[in-house]
């Protein structure tokens, strides 16, 4: 989910949004849907409570983690995650400092709402880029653990057998660059 005003108005294309969804894809993930919406603290809260309610193993934002007024997604993440998990915003900003001194201006959060985990990422593409291979080795065990299985899987491990990647045959797209309330993305966690 893009969290971006100017983006949700057409004033800049979404590039972020794109880049996070391939990072996914490109780590097994099947993404199921995608959306754009403004930096509007009820609005992300509800869009967050939306896809955990229909079930999404992973949602992954992306913007409104800086230190400007208006950026007000960790606060809305955290109104709705139920338990932290701060390993991934952690590891996120010490990956961040290896390419920039500002990878520690991201305030993004990172946490379990039912069964599923939610994290933000900074509103860059380029950030998305060097950020996403941090989480990735670990999302297989994550969707297997929050949903009860708490084993330990060879597959699961750096190195191990790459999940198999599934192509979303229910997302819901609209044209390119359309943003806006109306447009859905988001992420359904690697096959088990």
């Amino acid at each position: 989910m893009t969290v971006s005003t100017s983006v949700s108005r057409r004033e800049r294309e979404d590039l972020s949004g794109p880049a996070l969804a391939a990072a996914a894809d490109a780590a097994g993930c099947e993404v199921l849907a995608m959306e754009v919406v403004p930096d509007d603290f009820a609005l992300i809260e509800d869009r967050l409570h939306h896809y955990v309610g229909e079930g999404f193993d992973l949602v992954f934002t992306t913007g409104g983690t800086g230190l400007t007024p208006n950026d007000i997604t960790p606060e809305a993440t955290l109104a709705v995650i139920e338990r932290e998990a701060p390993g991934f915003a952690e590891a996120m900003r010490a990956e961040g400092l290896k390419y920039t001194p500002m990878g520690i201006l991201t305030r993004g959060v990172s946490g379990i709402a039912g069964q599923t985990l939610i994290v933000n990422f900074p509103g860059s593409p380029k950030a998305v880029d060097q950020l996403f291979g941090v989480l990735a080795p670990t999302l297989k065990h994550v969707v297997r653990t929050l949903r009860g299985d708490s084993s330990h899987h060879e597959s699961d491990r750096a190195g191990g057998r790459r999940p198999r990647v599934r192509r979303a045959s229910r997302a819901r797209r609209r044209s390119p660059g359309a943003g806006g309330p109306g447009e859905t993305r988001g992420v359904r966690g690697p096959p088990r």
